[in-house]
């Protein structure tokens, strides 16, 4: 909305400034006395014309800047002795726009040209053209322009530098940060877990050696270190993940399927659709939501099949897993933390998320993800 406004914004100003210059010329043009009345209003004309043209000076600098110097050609030619206004805030535009090399050569055609108009008006002898000329486009005020607009072309090209810089110095203190989090929990939580999970195991192996019955706790005390181990393992993974590893994405759904597939799980892949490139981010976020689903249904679900469809759109990437798991659409479903996080992915990359029972039995994921492909 701000860029929007901004730029009505900057229209207005356009249009503004290009109105009062060709006012100014117009007035300045009709102070002077004018015999052939052909040769006026060509010459009325293209003082308005040299003035409206710099409404344009944002889009098409250099057109604008041809356009303005013509229009003051011809009217030095029409017998009009009016200063090449217009021409100067072209220069100023073009210059600013980065258009050096052809500024210098159009000023220099201009320079040229002006005093051979002068002359072809008829009013002036030679010595008096090259004075009109001159008069009609002062150097200094010339180099003024360019110099103008080459000054705040720099200007604004150091902001976005430094715009820059401060981007990617806080991209990487936030890596950084990432990473020092990371090797907290690895040094103060991994080491203990691990030794849980194994006293755990132990205790496991010896009671079944003796033939003695394993304690439901012990089980339990078991499977939440295997639990715990594996999801401190995935979230330092997330956390060391600073995008410097190639990352794993939408061409790598087919080696998550048959991974699923070597647990007894009969995973299916359809594909629809013409496959795109699409920004990095949404592959990424298809092969987490392929992930976390298959492990959800590998883990939880007692599930038989699971069929994975991906359907690509001109605009959206439809994602859709569904299982024959024990979910029935009258049981609780609490979200676990997997579920949360695949939802605040596909929340801040624009799409929706929709994790439910089906009315058949099992389970059900969709997500639609919007696909800019301008990025």
């Amino acid at each position: 909305m701000e860029s929007g406004w901004a730029g009505v914004r900057a229209g207005v100003i356009d249009w503004a400034v290009a109105g009062c210059v060709a006012a100014t010329l117009l007035v300045t043009g009709l102070s002077q006395q004018h015999s052939g009345t052909n040769s006026a209003l060509l010459g009325y004309a293209l003082l308005v014309l040299g003035g409206l043209a710099l409404a344009a000076r944002r889009r098409a600098p250099v057109v604008v800047l041809v356009v303005t110097g013509m229009c003051a050609v011809g009217y030095q030619a029409a017998g009009f002795d009016v200063p090449a206004v217009a021409y100067l805030f072209a220069v100023y535009a073009a210059v600013r726009a980065g258009h050096r090399a052809v500024t210098v050569a159009a000023s220099v055609a201009m320079l040229a040209a002006l005093p051979l108009a002068a002359l072809a008006s008829g009013m002036h002898d030679t010595g008096e053209a090259f004075a009109q000329a001159r008069g009609a486009l002062e150097l200094a005020w010339l180099v003024a322009a360019g110099a103008a607009g080459e000054a705040l072309r720099q200007a604004e090209r150091r902001a976005e530098e430094a715009e820059r810089t401060r981007e990617e110095t806080a991209r990487r203190r936030a890596d950084e940060e990432r990473l020092r989090i990371a090797r907290e929990l690895h040094d103060s939580l991994t080491h203990q877990i691990s030794i849980i999970k194994v006293q755990a195991e132990v205790a496991v192996h010896v009671a079944r050696r003796r033939g003695e019955q394993v304690p439901e706790a012990l089980l339990a005390i078991q499977e939440a270190g295997r639990e715990a181990t594996r999801e401190l393992r995935a979230t330092l993974e997330a956390l060391r993940d600073d995008d410097t590893s190639p990352p794993r994405g939408l061409d790598h759904v087919a080696e998550l399927v048959e991974s699923a597939r070597t647990t007894g799980l009969d995973a299916t892949l359809t594909i629809e659709g013409q496959q795109h490139d699409v920004p990095a981010a949404v592959s990424r976020t298809v092969y987490r939501i392929v992930q976390e689903s298959l492990t959800n249904i590998t883990r939880h679900a007692a599930a038989t099949t699971a069929s994975v469809r991906i359907d690509c759109r001109p605009d959206t990437l439809v994602i859709r897993i569904d299982d024959d798991g024990k979910a029935t659409p009258d049981a609780a479903s609490v979200p676990g933390v997997g579920l949360l996080g695949m939802r605040e992915r596909v929340t801040a990359l624009g799409g929706r998320l929709r994790a439910q029972p089906r009315g058949e039995g099992g389970f059900t994921v969709q997500a639609e993800l919007p696909v800019d492909r301008t990025s």
